[in-house]
């Protein structure tokens, strides 16, 4: 598999989000821009990403002297203050910074940072609140990616009650429409092309398919 190709990042706004996703990035390969105006949270990831530089979000030219326009992506991660946080948006998109993702602070929020032109908007608490609620709710729901238009990638833990039991037997594409793209079987990849292909206990299933036919084949697990 060739190595992913590593991008440019200005991360401005550097509390606990914004830190982690450019330390995150950093630690990937990726050149990382980090802005702030707190000397202390700069100071914080100084020796981790590639530039920590103190500068204020909320002004163009700070940015343009910081070199921001020129990253590939901005991450706008300017948590409580509504004003800045439009600002820099705006401020990042008129510097012509091709994608630029932002954190929100609410629906409203969001509203007005779409049509301000962000390519995504982030709601953390939210989107880590509706996954670890998924993950309570049943247990055998190991993790999930969402892919869109109702669409997830589930990890199923295989339970007990399944062990040995081979893939055509549980109705996955009959009963519950659903897909599976493989399994994890300790640290080998089994595919599930064949349907005879049987369950054990603990196996790693990924399955994909609509939110709500996964929610039937676990809920009935």
């Amino acid at each position: 598999m060739p190595k992913s190709k590593s991008r440019s990042f200005a991360v401005i706004g550097l509390g606990t989000f914004g830190t982690t996703v450019a330390s995150e990035l950093a630690r990937f390969g990726n050149h990382v821009l980090g802005v702030d105006l707190q000397e202390r949270n700069v100071s914080n990831v100084a020796d981790t990403i590639a530039e920590a530089v103190i500068a204020d979000g909320r002004d163009e030219q700070a940015l343009r002297e910081v070199g921001a326009g020129s990253y590939d992506v901005a991450v706008v991660a300017i948590g409580e203050e509504l004003d800045a946080n439009i600002l820099c948006t705006m401020n990042v998109k008129m510097l012509g910074v091709p994608t630029v993702w932002v954190k929100a602070m609410n629906r409203t929020h969001h509203r007005i940072l779409s049509k301000l032109g962000a390519d995504r908007v982030i709601l953390p608490e939210q989107e880590i609140g509706r996954h670890i609620a998924q993950m309570l709710h049943n247990p055998l729901v190991r993790d999930y990616v969402s892919l869109g238009n109702g669409f997830h990638v589930v990890d199923f833990r295989v339970p007990e009650s399944l062990d040995g039991t081979p893939m055509d037997k549980i109705g996955l594409s009959e009963t519950f429409d659903l897909r599976a793209l493989g399994l994890m079987r300790g640290s080998d990849f089994v595919e599930c092309q064949a349907g005879a292909t049987e369950l054990r206990a603990d196996d790693k299933l990924l399955l994909l398919g609509r939110r709500e036919n996964l929610r039937r084949f676990a809920d009935g697990l």
